[in-house]
């Protein structure tokens, strides 16, 4: 078992799509481990999105971010980190397969509904940084 992290963005929280998010997470056989709904600061989401600070996007990307409540998870599943990857879709939901979330309920490249990590180092840090000191595994 694999354990990525996962955030339900605050465009689809505002759109009122977080439940539907939830229902396809675990019809795709993830177990929960943990969930938190937050309103990330802007000081947070530039910490969480420091990999990106010399980017463009990275002032609208993190004000995006800290503009309302998004759903922060811990998800767990064989192969989880590729298998939340597929289900998000590309990161345009413009060019992300039919049946992803991104194509299913993303607007833009910035407000494309969900997150996931890229990779085991990544999601070890994204987990900590959003669920510090909290046991995530069984």
């Amino acid at each position: 078992m694999e354990l990525t992290f996962a955030i339900i963005k605050p465009d689809a929280v505002k759109s009122r799509d977080t439940g539907r998010i939830l229902q396809r997470i675990e019809d795709e056989g993830f177990q929960i481990r943990a969930m938190r709904m937050r309103h990330i600061s802007q000081s947070e989401a530039e910490g969480f999105y420091a990999v990106h600070h010399e980017r463009p996007f990275f002032a609208s990307l993190t004000a995006f971010m800290s503009s309302g409540p998004c759903v922060v998870l811990a998800l767990e599943a064989p192969d989880a980190i590729r298998k939340w990857r597929t289900l998000m879709g590309a990161t345009d939901p413009a060019k992300a397969d039919a049946g992803t979330l991104r194509k299913e309920f993303g607007a833009s490249i910035e407000n494309n509904a969900t997150h996931g990590s890229d990779a085991p180092d990544t999601a070890a840090f994204e987990l900590g940084y959003f669920f510090p000191g909290i046991e995530l595994a069984r």
